[in-house]
């Protein structure tokens, strides 16, 4: 057996600790399945006294995470902070100069400066791997940059951040209001510090960047993403689609069109009886389309210790192997900066609004989306009460840009008691 595979772990939260148990329980098996002995030299933590629930003692301590970045007994620096710049970023940019592999779990970092990271650890010649980044447990990282490479990808569409299902279920089987949930998953711990990360679309478009990355082979660009969260999303909103044979879901998809690169992390509907459809909790799900295999769906836990870890070491026995990639699947330098269109392909939508009581109000709404190209599929009023009507609006397939116009449209008629949700219906 080759010499040992010596790592420094930044970061002992759930995902820290989680990578300690599995290089401390399966020692044997990850030796076998590698051909070296992996081991951890270094750790790195903001408290040191914290019980962690694991002994760290026969770990040498830095209470800094560049200099456990640049240790002379650490192979491969793993970081597990979090944060877009700060000690992250440093610590990270610090083990690349220094001739370290890296593995991160690190989303947000990579999504907003992946692109030079990128080149910089393929100029040192050494791993950028992050599996753990994006979905979980899921290896859907693995599955674009290896098993579907002899594929062009069409297109990527999945549900990736398990807290938005988990609210959005929830609400369903409880039948219980946004904010009841969202306080419900705010006391389990299954938000981040900063809620807006899950409930706004942030932590999934960073995953879905990544993604957009790898699948087209352009430079990783965040900004690119139409992003509008779940807050919105009422319980009568549910309902309704369940009623029509729908479920909604926090979805990212991403496609090349003839316009460019589309990307776009919102609220959706989708088929009931669809794969993503039936999806409960915290499950992620991913599904890949690409021109020779057609679509391949993966599915499995999005968060937690166990799978994350599981990720982190996954990247950790490649690189034991001595297997190398570009970042991307792609060398970094030759990467474009995607074409950005926002000009989405043509769908059905799910209106919902409040109109004022009065006689014509009806008339009105479908006459401005009749003159906007708006065919109108299906449509329903709704326990009204004295001086609104609650309406419902189903679209034949069109595109954004129409409805856009519609709903401008509407704002001059007078007879809007609410701002109209509009919800995508997307085929999956």
């Amino acid at each position: 057996m080759n010499t040992p595979l010596r790592l420094g772990i930044a970061g002992l939260g759930t995902v820290g600790v989680g990578v300690v148990k599995i290089v401390r329980q399966h020692a044997a098996l990850l030796g076998a399945r590698t051909g070296r002995e992996i081991i951890i030299s270094a750790v790195s933590a903001r408290s040191r006294d914290k019980d962690r629930g694991v002994n760290l003692s026969g770990y040498a301590w830095e209470d800094d995470p560049v200099a456990l970045a640049t240790r002379d007994d650490v192979d491969v620096y793993i970081e597990l902070m979090g944060g877009t710049d700060g000690p992250a970023k440093a610590s990270v940019e610090a083990a690349i100069a220094a001739g370290k592999d890296v593995v991160t779990a690190n989303k947000a970092m990579l999504a907003i400066h992946g692109q030079a990271l990128a080149e910089a650890a393929e100029a040192a010649e050494v791993s950028l791997r992050y599996e753990a980044a994006v979905a979980g447990g899921i290896p859907v990282i693995k599955a674009l940059t290896e098993g579907l490479a002899g594929n062009q990808v069409t297109r990527i569409v999945g549900v990736m951040n398990g807290s938005c299902n988990y609210i959005l279920t929830r609400m369903e089987s409880a039948g219980l209001p946004y904010a009841d949930v969202f306080a419900e998953a705010d006391g389990l711990g299954y938000l981040e510090a900063d809620p807006q990360l899950d409930v706004g679309g942030i932590d999934a478009a960073h995953k879905l960047a990544i993604l957009s990355a790898i699948a087209f082979g352009t430079r990783v660009d965040f900004d690119g993403i139409e992003l509008e969260g779940i807050e919105r999303v009422s319980i009568d909103d549910i309902r309704q689609a369940d009623d029509m044979g729908y479920k909604i879901k926090l979805l990212g998809v991403a496609q090349k069109t003839g316009r460019g690169l589309e990307q776009r992390m919102m609220p959706c509907l989708v088929p009931a009886t669809s794969p993503m459809g039936q999806l409960q909790g915290g499950t992620n799900m991913v599904a890949i389309e690409g021109d020779a295999v057609e679509q391949v769906v993966l599915r499995g836990p999005g968060a937690g210790e166990g799978p994350t870890a599981s990720a982190v070491m996954g990247d950790v026995c490649d690189i034991a192997r001595g297997l190398r990639l570009p970042v991307f699947g792609q060398p970094a330098t030759g990467l474009e900066a995607a074409t950005r269109t926002t000009s989405l392909l043509p769908a059905p939508y799910y209106l919902r609004t409040s109109l004022v009581d009065k006689p014509g109000a009806l008339a009105k709404i479908a006459t401005v989306l009749g003159e906007a190209g708006v065919s109108i599929d299906r449509m329903r009023q709704y326990g009204h009460d004295d001086t609104t009507a609650p309406v419902l609006i189903v679209t034949h397939k069109c595109t954004r840009a129409a409805l856009d116009t519609a709903l401008a449209a509407m704002d001059g008629t007078g007879v809007l008691a609410s701002e109209p949700v509009v919800l995508r219906i997307e085929s999956v």
